[in-house]
Order: C-alpha cells, then structure tokens, then sequence
C-alpha cells in the first residue's frame, strides 16, 4: 500500500479516466475524494472503490462553479486537517458536443462549444489547482496532475479542443515554475486512446464521421484504469521533481516504470516508429520489420494531423 494515508482528489471520477484514476490511487491505500456532478455515478464508483478495499469520498462538485469549488477545497482542508497529496485535475465535460460537431469547420459551428469543451475542462482545472497549491505549499509538498491529451501538439477533433489542451499543457508548466521551489510538482498527463465508456460509445460502436483507422486505434486503446497505475508510480518515484512542468504520456510512463494495462496487455507506445508505420497503409509492411525500440522525436507527431 504505497500511499497508505494519501490524500488524493480526482475531480469528473464518475465514470472514464477519471474512475480508473480513483481505482488505482485506492488500490495504492489513498483516500480519494471524487467529484461529479451526478450523485448516483458518484456513489457508482464509490462501491467499485469500497469493493477493492479502498477509500473513497464522494462530494457533488461542478467544476464550472467556482464557488463548488471554493466549498470542496474547505472540506479537504477540515476534514484533512489541510492535507492533500495529489489534485488529478481530469473533469471535462466536452465530450458529447464534439461528436455532435463532428465534421464541422470552427466557423460553421456555434461558438459557445468553446464554453462547453474548456469551461470545465480548462478554466476548472485552473481553480482547482489555486486550491490545491494553497494546500500543498502550506505542506511543502504534493502532485498536481492534469489530464490532457495530443491534441495540445496536433490537431485532433476540432479547435476549441486543440486550443484547450495546449492551455493545459501550459497551465502544468507555468504552474510547474513557480510551485517548484515549493516542494510541489506539476505535469501534464497524456494518456493514449482510451477505451472510456462514451468514446467507445461514439467511436467503436456507431458511425460518427470517424477515420477506421482511428476506430481500430479506439476499440485496442488503454483501458481506463492505465492512467492511474501511471499516477500512482509517478508519486512514488523519488526522481519526481526532475519531472515538473512536462508533458508526460503514459506510453513513456509505461516504459519507465515497466508497466503493462490492468487486463495484461501491452501499451501502445504512439512515438514508436514502428507504431507510426504500422497507420500508413502503404507502409505498414515496414512495421513488421522496424525494431520496437526506435522512437520518433515528439513534434514528429504533428505530421501525422488528422482528426480522430
């Protein structure tokens, strides 16, 4: 039990990543707190929690409310006696207006998606980690992760989601310079496609618009739980400061902390050349004999630009 007596906070841990997350940081001996904005999949991932024998509590938050927010951060600090190790910064609520957008130019679609993809999904992670920073300077230490994704490097979905991730890798790095000095580490978190229940939803099972290729990459993608082995390692490595401020994808998490998925397999490493090959039709003989361990540089990635 790694982080036996951890306090640890996951907000948008109903169901997705963010479950898998609270799963694992349990399994590790964590208290988790997690937050939605249902109460009934809140209490849904609480039992999964409780059934593996970890702690966890479930708090009605919505991460577009700053004053949610305010009142979650004050009940960590009562009832924790101010402590919090790790804030996994993961709540988002653009999902169904990206499918629902799909195909559509930024000037064809109404503005306001740009309020539902990053309200919660940037500007939440933002008031979060103020809350959680106030916290963990107090302590002089602590782990804020938040949950980003290739869509901060290339272009994937649409704009608003591209324009938000790379906030979000920047809101890990800038935070990173100034809570350094702190004790207080900060990185941004790229898990790889993700068979979360929704996008399998969307992606694998229904014709929304979709690239086969990317359905294929989606329906062998990680399982929801591969994010949080990789969070759990990352707040036992003692190494962890010279960590603060990347990008860190769970491909190269994996590697470095020899990781495999909860259901055994392998984790697609995506700056793998042979991976990369192996998506060109008319190069994908050349996987077969490309050795695993050569890697592409990451800005590599961008000329691969398409739209999942």
């Amino acid at each position: 039990m790694a982080l036996s007596g951890w306090i640890c906070l996951v907000t948008g841990a109903s169901r997705g990543i963010g479950r898998g997350i609270a799963l694992q940081l349990s399994e590790a001996g964590a208290t988790v707190y997690i937050t939605g904005r249902q109460e009934s999949t809140l209490k849904h991932t609480a039992a999964e929690v409780k059934e593996r024998g970890g702690d966890c509590i479930p708090v009605v938050c919505d991460s577009s409310k700053e004053d949610e927010i305010a009142t979650l951060f004050e009940r960590i600090k009562q009832e924790q006696n101010g402590r919090l190790d790790i804030l996994v910064n993961n709540a988002y609520a653009g999902v169904q207006a990206i499918f629902d957008n799909m195909g559509k130019k930024f000037w064809e679609t109404d503005p306001l998606i740009w309020d539902e993809i990053n309200n919660v999904g940037l500007r939440g992670h933002y008031f979060c980690s103020v809350h959680a920073a106030r916290l963990m300077v107090a302590q002089g230490k602590g782990l804020i992760v938040v949950i980003s994704s290739m869509g901060g490097l290339r272009y994937i979905f649409n704009v608003p989601y591209g324009v938000g991730k790379a906030a979000c890798d920047r809101l890990a790095a800038d935070t990173a310079v100034e809570l350094k000095s702190r004790g207080v580490v900060s990185v941004s978190l790229w898990p790889g496609a993700v068979q979360t229940e929704l996008v399998s939803k969307l992606v694998v099972e229904k014709d929304v618009g979709v690239d086969p290729k990317f359905k294929d990459v989606f329906a062998n993608g990680e399982t929801t739980e591969l994010s949080g082995k990789c969070i759990v390692e990352l707040a036992k490595d003692k190494h962890l400061m010279s960590l603060t401020g990347k990008v860190l994808m769970t491909c190269d998490l994996a590697r470095r902390y020899g990781l495999q998925d909860v259901d055994g397999r392998s984790v697609a490493d995506y700056t793998s050349l042979k991976f990369m090959l192996a998506q060109v039709p008319y190069l994908s003989w050349l996987s077969v004999i490309t050795p695993s361990f050569l890697r592409v540089p990451r800005f590599v990635l961008t000329l691969a630009s398409g739209r999942f």
